[in-house]
């Protein structure tokens, strides 16, 4: 059920919001456009006074001319570079602002929401807000000022004649209303179309390898075909309804001017006018009509940005799930001052912890977890896939919020840690690790940004990256291609292992992280764990036997349950699960 639509003006708040930080721009925009409105007012006088002098006295009122014409240039050109000024800095902090809010969200705000959405949101959507605010809304003021000031003007040279062409007028923007409501609801479907385009293209694109492994190249171009011509044929119906809109604007504005302007002429004709008069009245009418239908025109802008506007504030509405203290505000702040410095030993306990994912609330994937796991201990944890172990690390990290039980880390509930310090804390190695387009360098630093250069080289040294980076074209500075493109699996592990070590962290969560590794390159990573794992407090998702060997302790899990716990001496003698898991995995490897 969809929540009912907000007035406009609501809509719009959050950006008015953002544009209201900067009150000195605004102020100096809107004397600029005052004055410059105020020069193009001036023209129709000059022009009165030119034909009725007729061909006596020339110079003053052309001298007059040319001065309008330096200061509108003047005025208009420095109300120009004031409001783009404002149109793109409002838009860049839009896209911080929102770029902030998605980076903190937990991991079921993007079960649902794609990647190449928020891009697209972050790009066109933006841009329809940049235009509204650095043109459109600078076009409507200056219109709006044109429009006062002409009627005014209109009144002062013929009262008659202006009441009548101001209550004509105003029977044309009824229906300018009416078409701008159609506008601004196509706009907003359009806009979406393009996102679906984005995010289609963003999904494929990040998985080239396994469409083209399977020769599926034609069918995901048909895809996109046709999510493009339907964002296409949205779009021309946007076109035709804002079409229509500045058709009807236009037409009835300047039937109504020609209206009035027949009457103006009999005036003249029977000598209760002067032709200065009617030229001064001609050219006040002109500006009131362009200003009509310039306001139209920003009036189609304006719907178009309202539709961007409820895409963007849909994309920032909350999105629950948080564990721990979390928000956007002062994500630029450095949480991780103490990163690189051994912090006290970890001690976390699980009590009584059942857990089910928000997308599958009657799967449990964890039931009455009972768990303490000292400082300095490593744990192993075994079991069947779906046995819940990659959930206790979700928990750890305070992705979700289990439904029942507590978990505490050293001592203090998670809901009472601020969730960048308390991950400040932990360094994770996944099976799949994760390499960003940098260079080798960039990403073993990821793990402490302030890291110096000898120290990266020392993290990749014990992690056994430091060879193979060597190898590369430019060694440390050498780019790894889109999510490590260029590296094999093995050594996307040891990059991983490497930015882990660098971290230097008292809690380890390593989702066997010697599994891409062949034995020699294992040996040589085992040997680097344990130097680095002593003083630290580790859980590792283990497939292997000597992962386990060198566990404090292992805890085999089943369906979300812990079922026995102990070294691998006792488990193979106690756990017939375990020595299942045991031929099955540890055996076969």
């Amino acid at each position: 059920m969809h929540p009912k639509p907000r007035r406009s003006i609501d809509q719009l708040r959050p950006i008015w919001a953002l544009a209201a930080q900067y009150p000195r721009q605004w102020f100096l925009a809107f004397l600029f456009l005052l004055l410059a409105a105020a020069s193009t007012l001036s023209v129709p006088l000059a022009f009165r006074g030119l034909i009725d002098q007729g061909l006596s006295g020339l110079a003053e009122p052309f001298g007059l001319l040319v001065l309008i014409a330096i200061a509108l240039g003047i005025f208009t050109a420095l109300r120009f570079y004031f409001m783009s000024w404002l149109g793109e800095r409002v838009v860049a902090d839009l896209r911080r602002a929102v770029y902030a809010h998605v980076l903190v969200q937990p991991p079921r705000y993007f079960e649902t929401l794609q990647t190449g959405e928020v891009l697209s949101r972050l790009t066109a959507d933006t841009t329809l807000i940049q235009t509204l605010i650095g043109t459109s809304v600078s076009m409507a003021l200056r219109s709006g000022v044109l429009l006062s000031g002409g009627i005014t003007m209109m009144l002062i040279t013929s009262p008659f004649l202006a009441s009548l062409m101001v209550v004509l007028l105003l029977a044309v923007v009824l229906p300018v209303l009416a078409l701008g409501r159609r506008v601004r609801s196509i706009s907003k479907d359009s806009q979406d179309r393009v996102a679906d385009t984005s995010a289609l293209a963003g999904e494929v694109l990040n998985a080239i390898s396994t469409v083209q492994a399977y020769g599926r190249e034609p069918f995901e171009l048909s895809r996109y075909v046709q999510t493009v011509e339907r964002a296409f044929e949205v779009s021309l119906r946007r076109i035709r309804s804002r079409s229509m809109l500045t058709l009807v604007a236009i037409v009835l504005a300047f039937l109504v001017i020609v209206f009035v302007l027949w009457l103006g002429a009999r005036e003249v004709a029977a000598g209760s006018m002067s032709a200065g008069e009617l030229a001064q009245f001609v050219l006040y009418a002109t500006l009131t009509a362009g200003s009509i239908a310039a306001l139209a025109e920003g009036w189609g802008d304006l719907q178009r940005a309202i539709g961007a506007t409820e895409r963007l504030v849909d994309l920032m509405g909350p999105a629950g799930g948080f564990v721990g203290r979390m928000s956007a505000k002062g994500l630029l702040e450095d949480h991780f001052n103490a990163e690189g410095t051994q912090a006290e030993p970890v001690r976390i306990a699980f009590d009584a912890i059942s857990f089910a994912y928000p997308s599958r609330p009657n799967d449990w994937a964890l039931r009455d977890l009972t768990l303490n796991v000292e400082a300095g201990e490593t744990i192993a944890l075994v079991g069947p896939s779906g046995a819940g172990k990659s959930t206790v690390f979700q928990l750890i990290l305070g992705f979700f919020q289990a439904q029942s039980g507590a978990i505490r880390i050293n001592g203090r509930p998670i809901e009472q840690w601020d969730l960048p310090r308390l991950r400040g804390l932990i360094g994770v190695v996944s099976q799949d690790p994760v390499v960003f387009s940098d260079d080798a360098m960039g990403n073993i630093r990821y793990g402490r940004l302030n890291a110096s250069d000898d120290e990266v080289r020392a993290a990749a040294q014990a992690a056994h990256a430091d060879q193979f980076i060597g190898d590369l074209p430019q060694g440390y500075a050498s780019f790894l291609g889109e999510r490590g493109v260029r590296l094999s699996g093995g050594q996307r592990q040891r990059i991983a292992i490497a930015r882990a070590i660098l971290r230097n962290p008292p809690l380890l969560l390593l989702d066997e992280a010697t599994s891409a590794l062949d034995t020699v390159s294992e040996r040589l990573v085992q040997s680097a764990l344990e130097r680095l794992l002593p003083g630290r407090t580790a859980l590792v998702i283990a497939h292997r036997l000597s992962t386990v060997r060198r566990a404090s302790r292992i805890v085999v899990m089943d369906a979300g349950r812990l079922v026995a716990v102990g070294s691998h001496e006792e488990l193979m003698r106690e756990s017939v699960l375990y020595q299942a898991l045991a031929r099955q995995q540890f055996f076969d490897h």
